[in-house]
């Protein structure tokens, strides 16, 4: 039995198989690897001590933290909905792997024989399927504060749906420019458009939007508006505790690896080097592992230098500034495409 593959090939069923486990075992790897990193840089970028003392220079820190909360007791509050809120933190870990399985690693090669691609699945309509997905993550922290009961986690969600929404239209705007470019919506095809040069070259503004939208839809500084502590206790994960908030720690810094590995794709030219150097098939996923991990060191860096925005702020920023700039930036880029063909 084969199942068709939208590459243009046909991969075994067995293939695809032992490609999800891969996809939730580097997930699973990627994870406590990006918590380390941010607290050992963050430890340096502000002139203090990174975790030192669990396992050799801290390295087991992210599991132990990961056991502690693995083993707490599991409460919720009397008046939650139990189903609902025992199911939101999976919605949010299922989407964010489902569109961690749509990086592209690497193009197809062949394996013992076997033309496997490096990547989970390369569908025809690539940045749409991370937008679906990114759109139903939204159910996740809407369902986690509306089930918990409480005033306090129902705000954190509401401010938090509404921040998605908002800055989910300027990502998907400044995609336009490259889509345009490339004049395909699959991922694998983009980077091979990108072999002259990388798109965050002419797509500079768009690139700049759709970091500064990923920074946003990912919750992370200084945009981390749904975890407001000041204002709202902890959001709409104030009631969660135990696995289930390591659920959505987990999903929450997968996000993170997701966005830097879009990133990566689309506008640094993933698996590609520069200089027309074309090395070995299995050095494309260390490339990609290279690049993705330097964005991620953006995300931290910035969260260890700006302070967190008032909502207010935060909301004016995504329409009366990103908005504006990734139409701009589509029509202009629309208008070069269509005179230059």
């Amino acid at each position: 039995m084969t199942l068709p593959a939208v590459v243009g090939y046909y991969e075994p069923w067995w293939v695809q198989v032992i490609k999800a486990l891969v996809i939730f075992v580097v997930a699973l790897s990627l994870v406590p690897a990006v918590l380390l990193a941010e607290r050992k840089l963050l430890g340096r970028l502000q002139s203090r001590y990174g975790p030192n003392r669990v396992g050799p220079f801290g390295a087991l820190q992210p599991l132990a933290d990961i056991l502690k909360l693995l083993t707490k007791e599991q409460f919720r509050p009397t008046t939650s909905v139990g189903f609902l809120f025992a199911i939101a933190p999976v919605i949010s870990i299922l989407t964010a792997v489902a569109a961690f399985a749509i990086i592209p690693f690497g193009d197809t090669q062949d394996i013992f024989g076997t033309r496997v691609g490096l990547y989970g699945i390369d569908v025809s309509i690539g940045p749409l399927y991370v937008l679906a997905f990114g759109a139903i993550a939204f159910y996740g922290i809407m369902l986690g504060g509306w089930s918990s009961g409480s005033k306090y986690s129902f705000l954190g969600a509401m401010r938090g749906a509404a921040q998605l929404i908002s800055y989910e239209v300027s990502q998907g705007l400044a995609l336009l420019g490259v889509l345009f470019s490339a004049q395909t919506l699959s991922l694998t095809g983009i980077v091979h458009a990108q072999a002259g040069m990388w798109y965050f070259v002419p797509q500079l503004v768009g690139f700049l939007i759709f970091l500064v939208a990923g920074f946003a839809e990912t919750n992370r500084a200084p945009f981390d508006l749904t975890e407001a502590d000041a204002e709202l206790v902890g959001g709409y994960n104030t009631e969660f505790g135990g696995g289930r908030f390591a659920s959505y720690y987990f999903a929450e810094y997968l996000n993170v690896v997701v966005v830097s590995g879009i990133t990566t794709t689309i506008f640094l030219g993933g698996w590609l080097l520069p200089f027309g150097l074309n090395p070995p098939g299995w050095v494309d996923p260390i490339v990609v592992l290279v690049k993705l991990s330097l964005v991620t060191f953006l995300f931290i860096w910035v969260r260890a230098t700006l302070p967190r925005l008032r909502y207010d702020q935060l909301m004016s920023f995504g329409w009366k500034v990103l908005l504006p700039l990734a139409t701009l930036n589509a029509l202009v880029t629309a208008i070069v495409v269509v005179a230059t063909h």
